[in-house]
């Protein structure tokens, strides 16, 4: 029964915490930064052009630098990544969006290292940050 009434214990402080996340100016700010992303046209097209082209990258990449395309279509991408980044939308996004990551690692830190030093909690926004694709960098893609 100790076992029962100590979980509900912890149950309800997570849901004390999550409140406080869900109320906090962080997260306010990324809600609306998401609102006006999802609601000015000019940056949903930008979205939607890098998507297409991403899905052309995906079916040269089977092939790397042997498709007849591989060139122009990396060109494609950068740009249209680079058009899509430099919106304001999307920027103050990004700020947002790494400003509530942060705020979450950080109270998983605290939560983590309340209980032991030894548990492991995620830093720096690792969740965005890219890692290369789990072969330790053998295909030549960036490892942080």
């Amino acid at each position: 029964m100790i076992g029962t009434i100590e979980y509900a214990d912890i149950l309800d402080h997570s849901e004390f915490v999550s409140e406080m996340v869900l109320k906090s100016d962080v997260m306010e700010s990324y809600e609306d930064a998401r609102r006006a992303l999802n609601e000015d046209r000019e940056a949903q097209q930008l979205i939607q052009a890098f998507n297409d082209i991403k899905d052309q990258y995906e079916e040269v990449q089977r092939f790397g630098r042997y498709h007849p395309d591989y060139n122009e279509i990396m060109k494609k991408v950068r740009s249209s990544k680079r058009q899509m980044d430099m919106n304001e939308k999307v920027a103050a996004f990004k700020v947002a969006e790494r400003n509530l990551q942060k705020m979450l690692d950080e109270i998983s830190a605290y939560i983590a290292l309340s209980v032991s030093d030894e548990i492991k909690a995620p830093k720096d926004g690792a969740a965005l940050t890219d890692v290369g694709c789990g072969h330790g960098g053998k295909c030549g893609c960036k490892v942080s």
